[in-house]
Formats: C-alpha cells, structure tokens, sequence
C-alpha cells in the first residue's frame, strides 16, 4: 500500500475556545503520515498559546505561522506554499475530523490509484456550538448538480496537490465560497471520488454561515467561470435563499 504524506491545514483566529478539540482531533488521526499547519491571522487571545503547547506533542509534524492576513482563503494559500504532502486537507479552527478519517480516505485512495483522482469528500455531521447534531450533508460530486450548489461538503476533504498545480491557488477576492469558486475551474473535468461515511464534524455559525455574501458570491464565482448564465445564476441564488431561509425556520441551520 502507497503511504501518501497528508498535509492538514487550519486557519485560525481568536479561536481559544475551540482550537484545542480541533487539534486533539488531529492528534488522535490512526493514520500517522501526517504534517499539520497551523496559519493564524495575528490572534490576541490565547490562541497561539493553546498551540504552542502542541508542538512537542506531535514531534516535528506541527508548524505554525501567526502573522496578519487577509482573511481564510489568503491563509490557505500560505498554508500550500509551506506543505510538502501529496493530499492537502483543510480543517477549520472549530471543526474535528473522526479518529479514523484520514486512514479512509487513504485507503480510498489506494483502491482507486489508477483513477488520477483530484478531489474526494465524504459526508460531514453539522453540529451547533452545543454539540448537538443538525444535518449530515454531504454528496458524490456531480458536475449538473455542482455547477448549480456545491453538493459535496468541503470540511476534511482531500484535494490532490495536483489539482493546485493545474487550477491555481484561491482567489483572495472571495471571503466565503473561495473553494466552491477554486472546483468550478475544473469545471466538467474534475476526477473526483467519495467516501460514504461521515468523516468529520462542522460547527456551524463560522464565516460560512453568512449567508447574504454566501449567495452573492456564489453567484459571481458562477458567473465568472462559466459554469451558469447571469439568468441561471440569478434563479439559483432564489432557490438558496428559500432552501435557506426554509431551514432556518425548521432549527436546521
């Protein structure tokens, strides 16, 4: 068996109360050929303490970088120039991965080497600041469902170093959908693969959760690569924000 190395990278800021369950998180990964990266946006609180304290902890296999930046998606690209595996991962500064999640998507990836594979997701469990559970979302990537909302999940996924190489880094200019935008570049072409099993947990409320922006730069990443029509754009932006608003009134979101 292939034992690709596994860069994990979270970006943080002011995250004292959850870092510490997200880094554990990574820490208990059974699969062990992992670098984590740590790129904090200039944090006041004890952010960067909590994290020191981890360096040790996972002998060598822990950088990190705290310096002023311009928001989630500028912090993910100084994450890629700094990582040296063959998978990058992105785990948010309040999410957790499952003890055995990286072991399943290498695993995944061994059964399917011969496929080239750029992308692979899996399902995440939504879950509230209390823990509790909302939704499992999570589907096989399909460009005719894709082009219109991005019917995979993105917390934990894997993404081929190669797919950096082809499609470039994220673009700054997107505060939310950032990496909806980076997989609409693909377009049809993407070679994706999936796992059906919840693989990590997402707490909702963080920047994602601004949904007014989030439609309005869905729609413009949309637009800018092709993938819709102004027209389509702007029915599908109505769609989100009634499913969206629907949900909410339901305690889903």
């Amino acid at each position: 068996m292939k034992i690709p190395k596994i860069t994990i990278i979270t970006a943080s800021y002011n995250s004292e109360k959850t870092i510490k369950e997200t880094i554990e998180s990574v820490l208990k990964q059974t699969y062990l050929n992992i670098e984590y990266l740590i790129i904090d946006g200039g944090s006041s609180d004890n952010t960067i303490s909590i994290v020191k304290k981890y360096e040790k902890v996972f002998e060598g296999r822990l950088k990190f970088l705290s310096e002023k930046d311009q928001g989630i998606y500028d912090a993910w690209n100084k994450g890629l120039e700094m990582a040296s595996g063959d998978w990058i991962s992105f785990l948010g500064s309040d999410d957790e991965y499952l003890p055995n999640a990286i072991l399943n998507y290498v695993n995944y990836i061994n059964e399917r080497k011969g496929d080239n594979l750029e992308f692979v997701s899996s399902k995440v469990e939504l879950i509230n600041s209390d823990k509790k559970t909302l939704r499992i979302i999570g589907q096989p990537w399909n460009w005719n469902k894709f082009k219109i909302y991005m019917n995979t999940s993105h917390v934990g996924t894997l993404h081929s170093v190669k797919l950096f190489t082809k499609y470039g880094k994220f673009n700054t200019e997107f505060k939310i959908v950032g990496d909806y935008e980076l997989l609409l570049r693909a377009n049809k072409n993407l070679r994706t693969g999936y796992i059906d099993n919840v693989t990590a947990k997402m707490t909702v409320g963080g920047v994602s959760n601004q949904s007014r922006i989030v439609f309005q730069e869905t729609f413009k990443a949309k637009v800018r690569n092709g993938s819709r029509t102004i027209i389509e754009a702007k029915w599908d932006m109505y769609m989100a924000e009634l499913k969206y608003y629907t949900r909410r009134v339901l305690g889903l979101v």
